[in-house]
């Protein structure tokens, strides 16, 4: 079409190169309700991937207090104010008392970064274990941990990638070893390379290396491991935190008994406001108070503040991690009767609302169907289901909706997967 032909265009010649869109037929949205977005000429879309809209796109209570606060009081965050404060108390108060600081960002790169500057500091070592294909950031130390932006984003020589877990071909019983194993041969690595591990790192999901969250407790043997060496773990909750898994606030809580040294949490928590930051525990901070000055302009500010405690407001009235844990069951149910009659569906796995759809070209070799998983993507667009694959053949349906996604809206999925996927 003519119109977006013109804003690719300008696109290109205004922001360069290294952008990327999704899609073939990239999409223009120009307004958000709960989990529908509207396009330019005016059809709607079932937003089935957007997480960053945590509890519906535009919603009138985060909009509210939002603007409120904009309307009263902006400012920098070396003032004192009471917002930062209440916010703090009242996200800390979703863990467990061992983790009694909180520090503010703006982005979960920048919330991963500094994460890695305290455990640094407080280690005194300088080695970071992440997954094979994991994303945690942007910024230039946290990139060079995120596998996943490719072969010409070069790791850090302090950086050691370990296998994810895979529900899919290791069983159960031996999945735990098999995570620790690797987390403590990547050890050994930077041990023979004379340094010291810092931390273990892992979003608490696995969301870029395909999904992976059963069996509860299977994280815990690897961040024993990490703590004998010397290290910390840091759970990246980005993507898994907010109640999103259903059965546990933040995904690191599925493991019963696993409490993290640092917690790193993005975007969802102000509803698509830029609002990040950490929970850390204070003997793992206390190193880089005393070494360093920290602050952040915008993060913190009374504006984020208001949008933060306004989702955690939603949350809770609207009974949405209970929703996702219902909702989650009756997408996956209906997925895994998907599975039953296009032999394209190897598993079908994930905890509340976040589901992974692994797509294989052979149940028995469990062969990666990496090129049918695009169609199956850009059917899916061209259908007004939006949702994006993820993993390292990225050959899985990344499904990550708002939290406020109906059994309704399952099934629209679920019909719309199955009318592709018959048309393949």
């Amino acid at each position: 079409m003519p119109e977006e032909e013109s804003l690719l265009e300008r696109r290109a010649r205004l922001l360069g190169p290294a952008y990327r869109l999704f899609y073939e037929a990239p999409l223009h949205p120009v307004r958000g309700d709960g989990v529908w977005l509207d396009d330019a000429d005016g059809k709607r879309y079932l937003d089935a991937y957007n997480n960053v809209a945590s509890v519906g796109h535009c919603h009138p209570h985060v909009v509210e207090a939002i603007a409120r606060q904009a309307s009263v009081l902006n400012t920098h965050t070396r003032y004192l104010h009471e917002g930062v404060l209440d916010y703090a108390e009242r996200l800390l108060a979703t863990m467990s008392p061992a983790l009694g600081h909180a520090m503010f960002t703006c982005t979960g790169s920048e919330a991963n970064d500094l994460a890695m500057r305290i455990a640094k500091a407080h280690t005194k070592a300088e080695g970071l274990i992440v997954t094979r294909f994991a994303y945690h950031g942007v910024t230039e130390s946290i990139a060079q941990a995120s596998p996943s932006l490719g072969r010409f984003v070069q790791l850090g020589k302090t950086v050691r990638t370990v296998p994810p877990p895979d529900s899919y071909r290791v069983p159960p019983e031996d999945q735990g070893r098999a995570f620790a194993a690797g987390v403590r041969a990547a050890i050994a690595d930077l041990q023979a390379h004379g340094l010291r591990p810092a931390a273990l790192m892992v979003d608490t999901v696995f969301s870029s290396d395909g999904i992976f969250t059963d069996p509860a407790g299977f994280l815990n043997e690897a961040v024993a491991a990490i703590r004998e060496a010397g290290g910390i773990f840091i759970a990246d909750e980005v993507q898994p935190g907010l109640g999103r898994t259903g059965d546990a606030f933040w995904g690191f809580m599925r493991h019963e008994g696993l409490v993290p040294d640092i917690v790193t949490m993005g975007k969802p928590l102000g509803n698509g406001h830029p609002l990040a930051g950490l929970a850390v525990r204070p003997e793992v901070l206390a190193a880089f108070g005393r070494e360093c000055r920290y602050f952040n302009t915008f993060g913190g500010n009374p504006v984020s503040m208001a949008a933060g405690m306004a989702v955690l407001d939603v949350i809770e009235r609207e009974g949405l991690m209970a929703n996702a844990q219902r909702v989650g069951r009756h997408l996956r149910a209906g997925l895994a009767g998907l599975a039953e009659r296009h032999a394209l569906i190897g598993d079908v796995r994930g905890a509340g609302l976040f589901v992974g759809v692994e797509l294989v070209t052979d149940r028995r070799t469990r062969t990666p169907a990496t090129v049918e998983t695009v169609r199956v993507v850009n059917g899916l667009r061209e259908r007004q289901v939006l949702l994006s694959a993820t993993g390292e053949h990225a050959n899985t349906l990344k499904i990550r909706p708002p939290l406020v996604f109906s059994e309704a809206n399952a099934d629209l999925l679920v019909a719309t997967l199955d009318e592709v996927l018959a048309g393949l």
